[in-house]
């Protein structure tokens, strides 16, 4: 029988902070022994970050056991970012096939090598990615992840830490590491499902790109691209063109084929620069000649809708017993009122017995059927009840 919980601790004493934790999410387990743990810490002294992380993944004796530092983190029904705490995952999967592995990258002559990678067994669901992004080309395998890994979803987030490089932790089956990613692949008799909700809301129509070099969009619907721009924002109403002004993004539709692209078909990327002399516009992301685009425009009520919309169409495809959730260092206070709203939402709209997670420097999760890096996103891994 599949059983969750989660716990989320406070404190300065942050080894004492773990065990708490630990004990809170594994009650519900009824003294079995969790067969996936999770850990999420933050603090501002690494060495303490580690030392609680460790102490976590002892006391819980977990099958495997995952987890890395973050600038905030997630369980207990509650957000606590920029503040010491400690953030435990434990579920009881005995029918689950579980797969830790350790990602590091080294320089070769002809590039970089990606060593450790799992192989999918074929009977692998999903795989669960936590990352160092200063010391791993996280973006790169993910977007190759699809070959190399045969298809296997990926769902995760990027770790951070104090100080930036060489501050980050990551935790897996007791011993903590300072470089690469840390992950597990999971299969077997086990259901799981992926959600992830970029949170916009687009703006202007759907248009095909006519001209563009790399990330450099020249030419939409036969337009000058920045011309078209334009004659969007001049017929927005003022608080959306002052949206625009605050960030403006662009969605990328997954589907070619569809008839009509909607809320969720488009992958969203960054519109990072605009050159009117040049008649350009510059995207995070390379956008290739004859893709559908549709510029997008993000704010808390459309994030807020955008996750609330995901989770009632999710619901439609059964019930969720436990979840991760890797929401945008972002999102939280930054973007709500609060740093709750995230997992209120997820309790709120997918009521699991356990849920827990972080907030991300950079959020990993599958649309329309491939693996993605992402901002500003929240990324859900649901189990089934």
């Amino acid at each position: 029988m599949t059983d969750f919980g989660d716990g989320l601790a406070q404190g300065a004493d942050l080894v004492a902070a773990a065990e708490d934790a630990v004990a809170q999410a594994t009650a519900p387990l009824g003294g079995r022994r969790p067969d996936l743990l999770a850990v999420f810490v933050c603090h501002p002294d690494p060495d303490e970050i580690g030392r609680a992380g460790a102490r976590a993944m002892e006391v819980a004796g977990a099958r495997v056991a995952v987890g890395c530092s973050a600038g905030g983190v997630i369980g207990d029904g509650r957000g606590v970012e920029a503040r010491p705490a400690v953030a435990v995952w434990a579920a009881a999967l005995p029918d689950a096939t579980l797969t830790p592995f350790r990602l590091d990258a080294s320089r070769t002559e002809t590039g970089l090598v990606v060593g450790g990678m799992p192989k999918n067994a074929g009977a692998d669901e999903v795989g669960l990615l936590l990352a160092d992004p200063y010391t791993f080309p996280i973006q790169g395998f993910v977007e190759q992840s699809a070959d190399v890994l045969g298809g296997l979803p990926l769902v995760g987030g990027l770790a951070s830490g104090p100080g930036g490089p060489g501050g980050t932790r990551l935790f897996l089956d007791g011993v903590v590491h300072e470089r690469g990613v840390v992950g597990v692949t999971i299969g077997g008799g086990v259901r799981v499902r992926t959600l992830v909700s970029q949170g916009c809301r687009p703006i202007g129509p759907t248009m095909t790109v006519t001209a563009a070099e790399g990330p450099h969009l020249q030419g939409l619907a036969g337009t000058p691209a920045y011309t078209k721009l334009e004659e969007i924002v001049r017929g927005l109403d003022e608080a959306d063109q002052q949206m625009v002004a605050r960030g403006l993004h662009l969605g990328i539709a997954m589907n070619e084929y569809a008839d009509d692209h909607r809320q969720g078909d488009f992958l969203i990327r960054g519109v990072v620069g605009a050159d009117p002399e040049q008649g350009t516009i510059t995207v995070g992301d390379v956008v290739e000649v004859g893709r559908t685009v549709r510029f997008q425009v993000r704010d808390a009520a459309s994030a807020d809708a955008d996750l609330d919309w995901l989770m009632t169409r999710f619901r439609g495809e059964g019930g969720t017993a436990g979840a991760l959730l890797f929401s945008c260092n972002g999102r939280g206070r930054a973007m709500f009122p609060d740093a709750d709203h995230d997992v209120d939402a997820v309790r709120r709209g997918l009521s699991p017995e356990g849920v827990a997670g972080f907030f991300a420097a950079g959020e990993i999760g599958p649309v329309a059927s491939r693996n993605h890096l992402h901002a500003f996103t929240a990324s859900v891994l649901a189990f089934g009840d």
